[in-house]
């Protein structure tokens, strides 16, 4: 049996994963679930998993913290990222964080299962086509990078939030962090793109086809 350790805020989402994977004749089953990373990393050691499916937006720490957390206290287990970002965001990017694959949460459950069989049984990485060719693609790009590619994870995380609307308290209560560090993200993000303000800001994800 293969044991699934879950973690996703979304109720109705993890429903469905549970309900495609405990259905299937291939002997996966969840056997844990956690709505944030906190959560997820306090039932790794109880659960016992032997792969972790983590969603990238995730509330109080993101999933790339998550998965660089998992992969510095439990090395061994493999973890799958589903995550609804299109893969040439964040795939090459989890793939370096040291994720086993990364699945969009539109790939059809036929895929879920051969990943998690993938990483688990052969003990390798899943690399989807959509996947691969973005590793083709980052190989074979010489270019400069844009701007955004050089913020850091929690840079990016605030960055979203600040181009969906959200204020900086409210920033400050999701990520549980202080209202003063969020301004500290907020001068890094708005020097490294090159703008002057939220609506820079905005105006940046926008034109770069970055919002979910």
């Amino acid at each position: 049996m293969i044991k699934v350790l879950l973690a996703d805020d979304h109720p109705l989402f993890r429903e469905g994963i549970k309900k495609i994977l405990n259905s299937t004749s291939n002997g996966i089953n969840i056997a844990g679930e956690a709505a944030s990373v906190t959560e997820l990393c306090s039932k790794i050691d109880s659960v016992k998993p032997d792969v972790i499916l983590l969603d990238l937006s995730m509330p109080g720490k993101g999933g790339m913290e998550g998965l660089k957390e998992i992969k510095a206290t439990h090395p061994n287990i493999p973890v799958l990222i589903l995550s609804m970002y299109p893969e040439e965001r964040f795939a090459v990017r989890a793939l370096k964080a040291g994720a086993h694959g990364y699945l969009n949460k539109g790939a059809l459950p036929d895929e879920l299962v051969n990943a998690i069989q993938k990483v688990v049984v052969q003990k390798r990485k899943y690399i989807s086509p959509q996947v691969a060719e973005v590793l083709v693609e980052d190989f074979h790009t010489y270019k400069e990078k844009p701007p955004h590619e050089y913020l850091s994870d929690r840079e990016e995380q605030i960055m979203m939030m600040i181009a969906q609307g959200k204020k900086t308290s409210e920033i400050a209560e999701q990520l549980f962090i202080s209202i003063h560090t969020v301004h500290t993200y907020r001068s890094r993000i708005i020097k490294k793109l090159g703008v002057k303000s939220n609506i820079g800001i905005t105006h940046y994800v926008i034109d770069n086809n970055l919002m979910e």
